[in-house]
């Protein structure tokens, strides 16, 4: 039975990382390199990523700092973030390329708060699914006489509590997100 409980866990948790990816991917005004993760470059035939081709800094706050180990790429670099939805425009002297990142107005805070509650939102949804999932689950085995109702009940508190601890992190996630985006 804990095998089963594990395999529900696991989708709750798989929905708290794609949750951290999204968030991630959020440009709250400071420099984060991870918003460079979904961006590749045509390296030697190969989509390759930034990360995997540049060592990738930040020396200050509002500043990506991109350093080819392999200068020629330079260029291609440049053309996949300004085709990305990243929203800024790289600098390059010819042996790096920086990205600086300008400072949030009010407006768009607010926007890019109700975009972190979306999905947030989103994430809660999923977790919530998992949950009817989990339980549909064990009501099934209960009628098929696998396990008795007094088992059901103990595995629908169970069902319950860890739902309560995943949209718990999720809250956590976005305060946390919140806190960053507004504190800039």
């Amino acid at each position: 039975m804990d095998k089963q409980y594990e395999q529900f866990e696991t989708k709750m948790q798989k929905s708290i990382n794609a949750l951290e990816k999204e968030l991630n991917m959020i440009r709250a005004g400071r420099a984060n390199p991870h918003i460079l993760d979904r961006i590749f470059i045509n390296y030697y035939g190969v989509q390759t990523p930034v990360n995997q081709v540049a060592n990738i800094t930040v020396p200050e706050a509002r500043m990506i700092q991109i350093q080819p180990w392999d200068a020629s790429v330079i260029k291609d670099i440049e053309k996949a973030i300004l085709a990305s939805d990243i929203g800024i425009t790289p600098s390059n002297d010819g042996k790096v390329i920086r990205l600086v990142f300008p400072e949030l107005t009010e407006e768009r805070r607010k926007e890019l708060t109700k975009e972190v509650k979306k999905k947030g939102e989103d994430a809660k949804v999923a977790i919530r699914n998992i949950r009817r999932e989990a339980l549909d689950h064990f009501r099934k085995a209960e009628k098929e006489g696998e396990i008795s109702e007094d088992q059901l009940k103990e595995i629908e508190e169970d069902i319950q509590k860890m739902t309560d601890k995943y949209i718990e992190k999720i809250d956590v996630h976005i305060e946390n997100k919140n806190k960053d985006i507004l504190s800039i």
